[in-house]
């Protein structure tokens, strides 16, 4: 494992999106224009080795922030800077980053053999000497993932969701990437294949001391993997810090209420506060802290002005009552 140093540095960082009706159409009904804040001022940093997850509901701008993250977005300010590492092959750069993607059905080409979906990044990356060293290395990530050399020859078609997760993970690391980018890679999933998936990349960070950016909605999945985490809500950081603190004492409300949807086999009839109401548009937030209308403990100030994060204890809060 190597030593705790920065991989990814995020300052500042905000992706907005002009989704107005055109501009004669404003001009006619006199409309302002409309601006998507899906992520807002984020910062953090990710150590090298270790696993950094972002936790939210659906819509709060966590895969915008992936897709800043691997280059598909760029960031509206802020800036993310990816810190010169020594790579596995011992060459000194930038690390590589690739993309764990949600749909394990949606992100192989259904017309290519297994093979050559993996094989390509390795062709186009020149990343092997000739073409007798790809099937090689196509073969030796197969098994790496838990799959036959055999496998190569079949179709995406012919395997479940979770061994076309694995084919995924071995393309990911068909071009010997550093840093792997996972956007909900096990809600498409299985609950008893959500569990292989996960202990199978819980072993590759330790063999190949990967970092992960792990994104999920889910607290009990990142639980099994996160060494640092943040909660996120409508395109802001609102609490982050170790993982495990946040989970024993979690300081946000919305925390508080996201840890109350985990089932606990222990505590079955234990007290739980529903989640009440939606989450607010990103192009018109309410005022003050955006978690105000739905937050159980909110005080008349919380509609008024937005919290800032500042250091509490051992981690990163955005609430006024917080304590």
């Amino acid at each position: 494992m190597h030593e705790p140093s920065p991989i990814l540095t995020v300052s500042a960082a905000s992706c907005r999106f002009d989704v107005s009706p055109p501009a004669l159409t404003r001009l006619l009904s006199r409309e302002p224009r409309r601006i998507l804040r899906a992520v807002e001022n984020v910062s953090f940093t990710v150590e090298r080795g270790t696993t950094f997850s972002i936790v939210g509901e659906s819509g709060c701008g966590k895969s915008t922030l992936a897709r800043m993250v691997v280059g598909l977005q760029r960031p509206t300010e802020g800036a993310l800077h990816f810190h010169d590492i020594r790579r596995a092959d011992g060459s000194f750069g930038p690390p590589r980053v690739q993309m764990i993607f949600q749909d394990p059905y949606a992100s192989l080409n259904p017309r290519w053999r297994v093979g050559d979906v993996i094989a390509e990044p390795i062709r186009e990356l020149k990343l092997r000497p000739d073409e007798a060293a790809v099937t090689r290395r196509v073969g030796d990530l197969l098994e790496t993932v838990g799959l036959s050399r055999a496998d190569a020859e079949r179709y995406p078609h012919a395997f479940s969701g979770g061994q076309r997760q694995r084919i995924s993970i071995a393309r990911a690391l068909a071009t010997e990437a550093d840093f792997l980018v996972c956007d909900e890679p096990t809600s498409a999933l299985d609950v008893s294949v959500q569990a292989q998936i996960l202990n199978l990349m819980v072993r590759l960070q330790k063999e190949l001391g990967l970092t992960y950016l792990f994104i999920s909605h889910n607290l009990s999945v990142v639980r099994h993997m996160s060494d640092r985490l943040a909660i996120m809500y409508l395109g802001r950081f609102v609490e982050s810090g170790e993982a495990e603190a946040i989970f024993s004492r979690p300081s946000h409300p919305y925390t508080r209420l996201l840890l109350d949807t985990i089932p606990d086999v222990e505590r079955p009839n234990r007290e739980r506060r529903p989640m009440s109401g939606e989450v607010p548009s990103p192009i018109a937030p309410p005022s003050g802290c955006a978690f105000h209308p739905r937050c159980p403990i909110a005080v008349p100030d919380c509609s008024v002005t937005a919290p800032l994060l500042r250091s509490l204890d051992d981690r990163l809060i955005a609430c006024h009552r917080a304590s």
